[in-house]
């Protein structure tokens, strides 16, 4: 199932990427990144290995991700659509690389222990091509991206993905 066919039916905002060109690189950046850390389907991996165990899956939560950050674009109006919507559905890519699936379980993967997934994710997009705008926003969407001047965009990404998280971590404390 590693194919853009799957990646673009697992993430239908693709379509909301404007440049074809864009759109056809944002999916093979996941289909590549499912290629290199083995995976047969996204199915089951979870978004977060910081919170225990959690009901949301990666693929729910860059789908989230990615919604949050097209409802603040659509009203702000001064960042740039694509980017957005590309850089929000890569922003955790490089967890494929980062987790592995061992008996059944997802945990972290021997490249995970020596590069988190913000840091093998902006590597992915830097192969297929993107635009070093949105690999600096995979870059930049977590605590490495705290000791760099973020672009507007990232700085969307970076907290939209902070709300998600948080949200998730609270519901789990408050349940």
């Amino acid at each position: 199932m590693t194919d853009i066919a799957y990646v673009k039916k697992t993430f239908p905002e693709l379509d909301r990427i404007k440049d074809a060109k864009l759109r056809e690189q944002t999916a093979q950046v996941w289909v590549e990144a499912m290629k290199r850390g083995g995976w047969k389907d996204l199915d089951g991996i979870p978004f977060t290995l910081l919170a225990g165990e959690v009901e949301q899956t990666l693929v729910q939560h860059t789908r989230m991700v990615t919604a949050q950050a097209m409802v603040v674009a659509e009203h702000r109006k001064d960042l740039r659509w694509d980017y957005v919507v590309a850089g929000a559905l890569l922003h955790d890519v490089g967890k494929l690389l980062e987790y592995v699936r061992k008996d059944g379980k997802v945990g972290t993967s021997a490249n995970g222990k020596m590069l988190r997934h913000p840091v093998s994710g902006a590597g992915l997009a830097m192969v297929v091509g993107l635009p070093d705008e949105i690999v600096h926003m995979i870059a930049a969407h977590s605590k490495e991206g705290d000791m760099v001047k973020r672009t507007p965009e990232a700085v969307l990404i970076n907290h939209c993905d902070f709300i998600d998280f948080e949200i998730v971590k609270a519901k789990k404390e408050y349940k």
